[in-house]
């Protein structure tokens, strides 16, 4: 990193309509604190963005100073893709605006605006577009990893229901990336990370959603799990896609409908979402009631943007997260007998693992009509090691890497771009296979040096 001359940082701040932050400020430990308590970095400068303007200049300053460049969204990457150490943080956050065209279904969203930010506006007029489960979540990463929750098997991944995106380039440009303009970078940004350019705004495909849906949790015994699990894989083949089911085996958190005695103990929880009808939804999920003697359950008609919010309290910030994911096309007896020698080794009361449910129409495009190329999953299984001390840091990122050694013959390969930790750079051409090599000449077009590479990186064509 180059040294810089006070000057040098008073012209910038004089250049640039919101806060420029250093070490010494008031209020720069807040802004370089992200959700994942166990990143820890310093970085030289935060520029707080208030809008493009100051994007295009902090991106013009950290390359004509030779800063390392960091780009923060909502802070809610795993591996702490936001912050790098003596870096310019470029800080995004504050530019969290959404307005709805309910009459064109469209969303324009910047890029600090969280899920919970965006379904607020949306469900004011009954819509919404496919995104994650955690409403502190970012929309711009989420969205540039590819993106997927309840609505995904109904609608797609967030990043097919992008429709355009102002970004910044490398060279401190704006341009628009759409199927009309610059066509080789919009395939990119839909699953390529922020290897590209830094996204101003989005424009998304918006949905009738809601307000109420049909959702809920059955819970059930640790050792009712191997059964119910297998009736589960079944049940899931022939789901339509309106619904969608997720396993979770954790520690049961105090939900109010659980006996007080299940508090605490393994168990193995459905949680669904219907996206249609809901008195047909009830017939449909039924089964789930039935693949064993459940603890209790808590299923109805509730608020979508409710459902949005229903696991924040698991994922709140300011603990240790450490993650380790596989992609699978199917679920065989023995991932399953893996699954449950693990769950019984859960080394800290937050720990989980949780099986998402993809298909429908997640799979219904090619693998090539995008940078995410995953098409053919059917489950994403996130191992979610989740802490309080760093004296248990050990054992439980030793307990996910075990997990998800032992699980890798029974995977696919491939990945979520979104779930990956810092150190699994040598996953980067697993995640995008014979989509990598494009890719790499859409870099070199937008990006040739690598200005922007605290990500999962993308290397430039040689």
């Amino acid at each position: 990193m180059a040294e810089l001359e006070t000057e040098t940082i008073e012209n910038f701040k004089g250049q640039i309509r919101g806060n420029l932050l250093t070490p010494e400020d008031a209020g720069y430990d807040d802004a370089r604190t992200i959700w994942n308590a166990m990143i820890d970095r310093k970085p030289a400068l935060i520029a707080e963005c208030t809008g493009v303007a100051d994007i295009m200049g902090a991106v013009n300053f950290a390359r004509d100073n030779d800063l390392l460049a960091a780009v923060r969204g909502a802070g809610h990457n795993i591996a702490g893709k936001a912050i790098a150490d003596d870096a310019l943080m470029i800080d995004l956050s504050g530019l969290k605006s959404v307005r709805i065209d309910p009459d064109s279904r469209r969303a324009y969203v910047g890029p600090g605006a969280t899920l919970g930010d965006f379904d607020h506006e949306a469900q004011a007029f009954g819509l919404a577009t496919p995104t994650g489960i955690n409403s502190t979540t970012g929309v711009a990463g989420l969205t540039l990893g590819g993106g997927f929750g309840w609505l995904s098997r109904k609608y797609g991944l967030t990043a097919d229901n992008l429709i355009r995106a102002d970004v910044i380039t490398a060279a401190g440009n704006r341009v628009v990336a759409s199927q009309n303009e610059n066509e080789d970078l919009f395939w990119a940004i839909r699953g390529g990370g922020g290897n590209f350019g830094i996204v101003s705004l989005f424009e998304f495909q918006l949905h009738p959603v809601g307000p109420e849906l049909l959702a809920g949790l059955v819970v059930y015994p640790i050792d009712q799990a191997e059964a119910a699990l297998k009736e589960y894989i079944s049940f899931s083949a022939q789901a339509p896609d309106d619904l969608t089911v997720w396993a979770v085996l954790r520690h049961a958190p105090p939900l109010p409908f659980l006996p007080e005695e299940v508090h605490g103990k393994i168990v193995l929880v459905f949680a669904f979402l219907y996206a249609g009808d809901v008195e047909a939804g009830k017939q449909l999920i039924d089964p789930l009631r039935q693949f064993g003697t459940p603890y209790g359950e808590h299923i109805g008609p509730m608020p979508y943007k409710s459902w949005q919010q229903a696991f924040d309290p698991l994922l709140t910030p300011g603990v240790r997260n450490y993650w380790k994911s596989h992609n699978f096309k199917s679920l065989n007896d023995s991932a399953v007998d893996i699954i449950l020698e693990y769950v019984y080794k859960l080394p800290s009361p937050h720990c989980e693992i949780f099986i998402a449910q993809m298909g429908g129409q997640t799979s219904r495009l090619p693998s090539d009509a995008t940078a995410y190329m995953e098409r053919d999953a059917k489950f994403v299984m996130n191992v979610h090691a989740r802490w309080e001390t760093p004296e248990e840091d050990d054992l439980c990122i030793s307990w996910a890497r075990s997990f998800f050694d032992a699980a890798a013959p029974h995977a696919s390969g491939g990945a979520y771009i979104n779930f990956m930790t810092e150190e699994e750079a040598a996953r980067v051409a697993a995640v995008y296979g014979p989509n990598l090599k494009r890719l790499s000449k859409i870099k070199k077009r937008y990006d040739p040096d690598n200005f922007f590479r605290v990500n999962q990186n993308i290397k430039p064509a040689a």
